[in-house]
């Protein structure tokens, strides 16, 4: 069986690579350790790179076809780790997940229609609808006493009128990486089949579920949830693939599914690119054991990462994570403002994370750490918070 090395430090500066090459635009200084967008620092592995390669060595690229055991192949994924029995006429590609919300918004909900959020959660989807022209309904998450979350569904039955229209639901959740437990989604399912609300499914993390949980795909846990829903999933982050895209959409129900795959199909944004469904084959045919170290990793990861807070400092309380290598830092202990929060991990401490407002009300006083990085690299990190709360 092979080993692999998260250890490894693979400089990614100047390829192009979002997270360090645009430091500057984002954070006004390039001298930060990046751990904010949500890709990991761990090399590709090896199989999907040698099957890319060997594409290259043909020398035409042109027009592509889908491979005949592209669906059958993804398929067999889903049921083996999610036990979700997926038809294939459900499946479409899309070109990632984040695009996907925004065509299923134009395509499916009127501009005098409403789209509900559940806050604090992943900044696209209160992004995508206001660009879009859509009014956002907000349904916040109430904290526990432990820090997770859990739905307010009293509230959520407040704030629906006619014109709700669509809710997007992070599942597993980010930033907080909670695993939704089947009882929450069979009750959301119910509430919002019955108002006529589509549920938008955003499972990318579905693969990363961590500490024996197991993630529950939304769709699954009741005819309901499959008559109202829209699942969107992709292998790019757990085989760290996101600049190729190489996403998919699933719909059971035959009405939304011929009018969300009509307006995919009529705009050509359903084909996938060539590289697209290589990655994706060779990450789902070749990708168990890498995935499972991968795992075993990053909870290697979150566990120094809890420890280390817990004995040096004290006021920041990261939420272990159910799914993901993101980690919620509470760090309202400090008892500092918004800038300078920031100010504390940008320019003392010299780490560009992603902090807890962009998240929408509830994420207030909180950072979100990638700890998808060599443990050295996240060791660094921490320290450097230590020592700027130090000074």
């Amino acid at each position: 069986m092979q080993q692999y090395d998260f250890n490894q430090i693979t400089d990614r500066r100047g390829s192009g690579a979002l997270k360090c090459d645009a430091l500057d635009k984002f954070f006004g200084r390039d001298d930060l350790i990046p751990m904010w967008v949500a890709d990991m620092d761990f090399q590709t592995p090896d199989f999907i790179i040698e099957a890319i390669r060997k594409r290259l060595d043909h020398p035409v690229f042109g027009y592509t076809a889908e491979p005949k055991d592209y669906w059958s192949t993804i398929q067999k994924w889903i049921f083996d780790h999610h036990q979700w029995e997926v038809k294939t006429e459900w499946l479409t590609y899309i070109p990632g997940i984040v695009k996907g919300i925004g065509m299923a918004i134009n395509a499916l909900v009127a501009p005098d229609e409403k789209i509900i959020i559940q806050p604090p959660v992943y900044h696209p989807f209160r992004l995508v609808p206001r660009g879009n022209n859509r009014e956002i309904v907000f349904n916040p998450l109430k904290e526990n006493p432990d820090g997770s979350y859990s739905m307010d569904f009293d509230q959520l039955e407040k704030v629906c009128d006619d014109k709700c229209r669509m809710l997007i639901l992070s599942n597993p959740h980010n930033p907080a990486g909670l695993v939704w437990d089947r009882e929450t989604l069979r009750r959301l399912a119910h509430i919002c089949h019955s108002r006529g609300i589509i549920v938008i499914a955003d499972e990318i993390h579905c693969d990363m579920a961590l500490y024996g949980h197991k993630h529950i795909p939304f769709a699954s846990v009741s005819e309901e949830a499959a008559a109202c829903s829209i699942t969107f999933a992709s292998p790019s982050k757990t085989f760290n693939i996101a600049g190729i895209v190489s996403s998919w959409a699933v719909v059971p129900n035959d009405e939304l599914r011929e009018k969300f795959y009509g307006w995919l199909g009529a705009n050509e944004f359903n084909d996938p690119p060539i590289f697209s469904t290589i990655a994706t084959m060779a990450a789902l045919k070749q990708g168990e054991e890498w995935r499972r170290q991968m795992l075993e990793y990053v909870q290697g990861n979150i566990d120094f990462l809890i420890e280390y807070c817990a004995a040096n400092i004290p006021q920041i309380k990261p939420l272990r994570p159910q799914a993901s290598f993101l980690v919620w830092l509470d760090c309202r202990e400090l008892g500092l403002g918004h800038e300078e929060l920031v100010d504390l991990f940008v320019n003392k401490a010299r780490l560009a994370l992603n902090d807890g407002e962009m998240f929408s009300p509830g994420g207030e006083g909180h950072m979100r750490f990638n700890v998808g990085a060599p443990r050295s690299v996240v060791k660094e990190a921490i320290e450097r918070v230590k020592e700027a709360i130090g000074k």
